[in-house]
């Protein structure tokens, strides 16, 4: 029997593990795919963001209502720390232009090797194809498999519910209690496109945008898709827009296609190009293109009156219906309710039993903050187990 059982073999898991067996624990993994850290190898098709290298105080900021929670773990693991453990793996970093910090190599592979072969080095046992199905009433963890397994300590760290095809499909909401309910996060929007511009414009980015809701703005690009849009920008607004529709129904996103010329240059522009042109080559020559725009006659009749248009090109209403569906989302909010857990992240009705990760009931944008949080509630649950078994 190990000192300690991990059920979930991605980030959070595996930090648990790091941290418990170089303190001598003996451990387990138990996760239900053939292979480990799936969804850490998808993470690193875009590079790995591994975290960022803003100011503290701000980085923590960025976990908007769970900040004030989140904040000790974070300090106790930090972005530095996470760094220094990523090069003590051999795996140079560096930070990129946004402040993001990558692995030199750009992918999770080669880390995520040298991660598991310094835990297998270390004793740790993983056990694959292993499906969690709840406890037995001797207080046995149960697997599909039929195998019980009985350990002094257990640390859950089973993911979310996006990305389901890579292992995490958040069926352990219906073992645990108070749960918040799952819902996505960093995740595109449904638009009820016209058929002539789904069919023309559908996989087509627009870049350098700036987009508003709710008094905030930020910068950053769209994927216009067949049922919506989806990107950076968007993500980056995703919880706000995601509660008011939940609230009050469809949502209007503001975007304006020329967020670095003014309102008044615009217009000039405009008139400069209107005498005797169709509306179509005004635009065209105001620098917009095709799929710019179809966005301006998606959202209704364009003025013609330079002032007016200028003011439309800055700030074009889009509609959001609902969030796209949780298994299209980058993360997930929702989870584990913190008013179950202990300060050691242990669940108050379970003793002995600690939870990890994004299955915690937080969210935050992409940027560094999603893999941060989960390798650091990950060294806190281990500490946890740590305190209990010593």
């Amino acid at each position: 029997m190990s000192d300690v059982a991990i059920v979930g073999g991605g980030p959070a898991g595996l930090m648990a593990a790091e941290v418990l067996s170089a303190a001598g624990r003996s451990v387990t993994v138990y996760d239900r795919m053939p292979s480990l850290g799936r969804k850490f190898l998808m993470a690193g098709r875009g590079g790995l963001n591994l975290t960022h290298s803003e100011d503290l105080d701000a980085f923590i900021g960025r976990y908007g209502s769970r900040s004030e929670t989140l904040a000790p773990w974070i300090e106790a693991f930090s972005p530095i720390d996470l760094i220094v453990w990523a090069e003590g793996l051999g795996q140079e970093t560096f930070i990129g232009s946004s402040g993001r910090v990558f692995p030199k190599a750009l992918k999770a592979s080669p880390l995520l090797r040298a991660w598991l072969a310094r835990l297998a080095g270390r004793g740790v046992e993983f056990r694959l194809r292993q499906e969690w199905t709840g406890w037995n009433v001797d207080g046995d963890l149960t697997f599909k498999s039929g195998e019980t397994v009985r350990a002094k300590a257990t640390i859950l760290a089973l993911g979310g519910a996006s990305w389901p095809k890579l292992g995490s499909d958040g069926a352990w909401t219906a073992l645990l209690p108070q749960v918040a309910p799952l819902a996505p996060a960093n995740c595109g929007f449904q638009v009820a496109w016209s058929e002539v511009f789904r069919d023309r414009f559908a996989g087509t980015p627009l870049k350098a945008l700036a987009l508003g809701f709710g008094g905030r703005t930020v910068r950053g690009e769209i994927m216009l898709t067949a049922s919506g849009i989806e990107g950076g920008g968007v993500y980056a607004l995703s919880s706000a827009l995601r509660e008011a529709i939940a609230a009050s129904g469809p949502a209007k996103l503001e975007i304006d296609l020329r967020p670095d010329v003014s309102t008044g240059r615009l217009q000039a522009k405009l008139a400069a190009s209107g005498l005797g042109q169709s509306q179509a080559n005004v635009l065209r020559k105001a620098g917009l293109n095709a799929a710019e725009i179809g966005l301006l006659r998606e959202a209704g009749h364009v003025p013609k009156e330079p002032a007016s248009l200028a003011r439309r090109i800055k700030s074009v209403p889009v509609q959001l219906i609902a969030p796209q569906p949780l298994d299209r989302a980058i993360s997930t909010a929702g989870g584990v309710t913190f008013a179950s857990l202990d300060a050691d992240l242990m669940l108050r009705e379970r003793p002995g039993v600690f939870v990890a990760g994004e299955m915690l009931d937080w969210e935050a944008p992409t940027g560094g903050y999603l893999l941060q949080a989960c390798f650091a509630t990950g060294v806190a649950a281990a500490k946890g187990v740590l305190k209990r078994l010593s």
